[in-house]
């Protein structure tokens, strides 16, 4: 099994920037947890809003903390509202179960998550798998 350390970390977020770019998507803000839900590396480009690091932060503890990428958050968001109201609750409102919060797996095994914001919630998904695969690891998205 493949570990998610820094230089790991701080290649998802490079890899994730240079491929937003490729695609034309909105300036983002990336988040790398690892598997315990803590802060392993965080970049937000120029231009982003203030409040992008504590999104891109909510998206991949909700992910890791639920252990579902939070494309199924959200839709379990949907279906049961109140569920993921009180997992909010429990957490501080620290769960942003909006796509974008995509699980990092090693061997099947949760390793960490990968948080992105600052264009579509399509588009964030769509980046973070993209670097989580670049890296060597699964993306589970939900």
């Amino acid at each position: 099994m493949s570990k998610l350390d820094l230089d790991k970390a701080q290649a998802i977020i490079s890899f994730a920037l240079e491929w937003r770019r490729a695609k034309g998507f909105q300036p983002l803000t990336v988040a790398v947890l690892d598997a315990g839900g803590f802060l392993v590396a965080l970049a937000r480009e120029d231009g982003t809003s203030n409040l992008r690091p504590e999104i891109a932060q909510g998206k991949a503890r909700g992910a890791v903390s639920m252990g579902l990428g939070s494309r199924a958050l959200f839709k379990r968001a949907q279906e049961q509202p109140y569920f993921i109201q009180a997992m909010n609750g429990i957490s501080d409102g620290s769960l942003v179960p909006v796509p974008g919060g995509v699980l990092i797996k090693s061997d099947d095994v949760i390793i960490g998550s990968v948080g992105i914001t600052g264009d579509t919630s399509d588009n964030d998904e769509a980046c973070a798998v993209a670097a989580i695969n670049a890296a060597g690891f699964a993306a589970d998205p939900g």
